[in-house]
């Protein structure tokens, strides 16, 4: 009798550790497919804000104001001068033709032909239903790239993706201007900036 309550706890015990590492595995499954929860994604944006600010502070000779999410490692635009009236930064390399980048189109892949409206603010790229371009395909990170402004300048950024992000059919594994007719491809989704 003991032998076979001894027997039924052992039992007992191995289906219980058997679903725990099934839902363990399912759980990661699950995080890997469909993102983590916005808040932890809203935490991770603003500690990236924050390096972004500490590696501007590090590079400027003074202290100078920097947009949320510029790259790090580059600084700022110096100020103007005290006499001279506050104006905008002009855009870097592309001339005007920055100010008229107002729409992003895709161009090739599952979602060619949307478009996504530029605001100014940062675009986020990937795998996870909370980015703001979301595309879906095996060759995508869940948290792939993101797009930025900088000084009136568009940049795109590779968030440590595993297949990584390309411009213009070159690997970019920093942040990298780009311009009108510039083609970026993440994953199997090519799109430009108009």
């Amino acid at each position: 009798m003991s032998g076979e309550l001894t027997l039924l706890v052992i039992r007992l015990a191995f289906l219980a550790v058997m679903w725990i590492f099934v839902f363990s595995i399912v759980y990661a499954l699950r995080s890997d497919l469909f993102g983590s929860r916005s808040k932890d994604y809203a935490k991770a944006m603003e500690q990236s804000r924050q390096q972004t600010f500490e590696a501007a502070k590090q590079d400027a000779p003074a202290p100078a104001p920097v947009p949320a999410g510029a790259p790090a490692g580059r600084a700022p635009a110096s100020p103007a001068p005290a006499s001279a009236p506050a104006q905008a930064p002009a855009p870097q390399s592309s001339g005007s033709t920055q100010a008229q980048l107002t729409r992003l189109v895709i161009t090739a892949g599952p979602k060619r032909g949307n478009e996504l409206e530029l605001r100014g603010e940062p675009v986020s790229i990937g795998r996870a239903r909370d980015a703001d371009l979301v595309i879906q395909d095996d060759y995508t990170s869940t948290r792939h790239a993101r797009l930025l402004n900088w000084n009136g300048t568009w940049m795109i950024q590779d968030l440590d993706s595993t297949n990584g992000t390309y411009v213009d059919g070159e690997r970019v594994s920093q942040p990298t201007a780009l311009g009108p007719g510039r083609t970026v491809r993440i994953g199997t989704t090519t799109f430009e900036l108009r």
